[in-house]
């Protein structure tokens, strides 16, 4: 199968802002910026992947970054997506600090071997006499016409893994910040980027500041239903909160887990607690997906006893990614289904 990939991106190149302490960087360029930050601090970190050269990147996220480190540091790789994070592992157990890119996370699929048995199990298999400090960035989610090989949303599959850290970065700044953290931890840890937000702009405050990885955001505050959503679905999720409160006066507190291993398990359960009621919105499909470790968290929590509804999960269809858009966006929660679910949780209970 071909795949057509985008023009590569340019430099970031940051917007001017009131106050100069804030830049506004779409999410790519605060992923760029993160890797160019750390390999500049630490000629350990080195990037390879496919295309990710002079090319850029499928996305683009990698840009220029061939130009200002080399091809030593930003290695292109063949088209093989187990030599590539084998060589990654092997490249961190010898103290280097590799940052593989996966085109897209299905992909990951062709390497799980070295990614579940080889990765996430070293550090244990051999008592702590080594570690395998590695970040491997993909590409996630549903949105572009990509259709079922490259559409997938697996976030669950690698929290499932002992011993793999797994991230989902929502908004440009957390993109950096997230990124610089993983890169930091001396174990290994997947990034899920989501395609869609690679374009989306935010304030990105300059310097080399860490998001630590297992905090929770609360991106908005409500008195009458707590929604809990993980990558694309925040933003769907907050924009849901202002129609929710604008149409229909329901106000929803919004809270984004930003890392699923490690889980900031007390922030859900204190937000969950204060609004007693619960909606979990992920884009994977329905069974087995991560909201129903979320929705078993609150069940064996505190906040159980404080619910005044039962906790509704708002997932993907249990279908492979449809290549047809219509179909596409049936397939996965837009932000009219989240209105209504919750509209349909605080008007029934």
């Amino acid at each position: 199968m071909t795949t057509t990939l985008p023009s590569p991106v340019a430099a970031t190149t940051a917007r001017p802002s009131a106050d100069p302490s804030e830049r506004t960087l779409t999410y790519a360029e605060a992923v760029r910026e993160a890797l160019a930050e750390a390999m500049q601090a630490d000629p350990r970190v080195f990037v390879l992947g496919e295309d990710i050269g002079v090319y850029g990147g499928a996305f683009g996220v990698t840009g220029d970054l061939v130009h200002r480190f080399g091809e030593e540091r930003v290695r292109d790789t063949p088209i093989s997506e187990l030599g590539i994070v084998g060589a990654a592992v092997g490249a961190a157990l010898a103290d280097m600090r590799p940052i593989v890119e996966i085109q897209f996370s299905d992909f990951t699929a062709q390497a799980m071997d070295q990614i579940a048995n080889q990765a996430a199990k070293i550090h244990f298999m051999l008592g702590g006499a080594a570690r395998v400090p590695m970040v491997l960035r993909a590409p996630t989610g549903s949105g572009t016409g990509a259709a079922a090989q490259h559409s997938q949303s697996l976030e669950t599959w690698f929290a499932h893994i002992p011993g793999l850290k797994v991230v989902m970065p929502a908004t440009p700044v957390d993109a950096k910040g997230l990124l610089l953290a993983a890169i930091d931890d001396p174990n290994p840890v997947i990034v899920l980027e989501h395609k869609l937000l690679y374009k989306q702009s935010g304030p990105v405050p300059a310097g080399a500041d860490r998001t630590p990885l297992g905090r929770a955001a609360v991106r908005r505050q409500g008195e009458d239903l707590t929604i809990v959503a993980t990558g694309i679905m925040v933003s769907r999720a907050e924009e849901a909160a202002q129609q929710l409160l604008a149409e229909e006066g329901i106000s929803a507190t919004v809270v984004d887990p930003r890392t699923l291993v490690p889980l900031d398990e007390a922030t859900i359960i204190s937000e969950v607690a204060a609004t007693g009621r619960a909606l979990l919105v992920q884009e994977a499909p329905r069974t087995c997906g991560y909201m129903a470790e979320i929705a078993a968290l609150i069940a064996d929590s505190d906040a159980f006893g404080r619910l005044r509804a039962p906790i509704r999960r708002l997932s993907g269809l249990d279908v492979p990614i449809p290549y047809a858009p219509q179909l596409e966006r049936a397939a996965v929660p837009q932000i009219p289904d989240i209105v209504a679910e919750a509209t349909r949780l605080v008007r029934s209970w």
